[in-house]
């Protein structure tokens, strides 16, 4: 028996969820369920809300555009939330919103959005960027939407980050020829410490950035190989570069 149901919607809520529990559809899952899925009485849906872990749930209509469900039994436990911070500059929008299903299908648990020099614009949709991060963790069975950041400017980001978080900094003037060896020097991979990965903006980073990264204790610089990437692209190949050697991929 497969150990996760492909066949059912999932759908993330805000309200709790317990065994008996019936809860309302907002208008859009409504239409998304009943119209779009075309799902009748009775069918399962998997519901989770970052707290409480995955639970089915069984479609009560109400009429011919509307529902209720009624939530039966838990499927899988609430797992810790990753503890995978990605930080990036600004993209444009429809980049951003790739990059952000990605990321959180990666296992980023934090999007980090950074204000560097040459960062194309400094106007950001949070709100959109926690609609794509929901979308992106209903699509792929996770259980927690990561954190969404204040925008905020890389000084101020650097120094948010703790002591003991290994920065994973990706810059196309590194030297390093082997990242996995790279990686695998600045941790232990049998106890790796809390991560953090770096992206800049199409324009890569100023001179005075790099001084200031660079300066930062437990940081790691990586290449990611001869051919310049772009960011959302980037995004890609730095996390399961992470994952795999240091990260939960291993």
């Amino acid at each position: 028996m497969a150990a996760y149901d492909f066949t059912a919607p999932r759908l993330f809520v805000e309200a709790d969820l317990a065994e008996g529990r019936v809860l309302p559809l907002e208008r859009a899952q409504a239409n998304y369920l009943l119209t779009v899925l075309r799902r009748a009485e009775g069918e399962p849906v998997l519901l989770f809300n970052g707290r409480d872990g995955e639970w089915r749930a069984e479609i009560v209509p109400q009429g011919r555009k509307s529902a209720d469900l009624r939530v039966v039994a838990q499927t899988r436990p609430q797992p810790a939330p990753a503890d995978l911070h990605y930080l990036f500059a600004p993209l444009k929008s429809g980049r951003i919103d790739y990059m952000a299903q990605k990321a959180v299908e990666m296992g980023a648990g934090r999007l980090q959005p950074v204000f560097t020099r040459f960062t194309q614009g400094e106007r950001i949709k949070l709100d959109r960027l926690q609609a794509n991060a929901i979308e992106a963790a209903e699509q792929c069975g996770i259980l927690s939407v990561p954190e969404i950041g204040e925008p905020a400017r890389l000084p101020a980001c650097l120094d948010a980050l703790e002591a003991n978080r290994l920065l994973v900094f990706c810059d196309e003037d590194a030297s390093v020829t082997d990242p996995v060896a790279a990686l695998r020097g600045a941790a232990d991979p049998a106890s790796p410490p809390p991560l953090a990965v770096l992206v800049g903006p199409e324009g890569g980073f100023h001179a005075e950035e790099r001084a200031l990264i660079a300066a930062r204790p437990n940081t790691v610089a990586l290449s990611l190989g001869p051919r310049i990437l772009r960011a959302d692209t980037a995004a890609v190949a730095v996390l399961a570069l992470v994952q795999a050697v240091l990260g939960d991929a291993r």
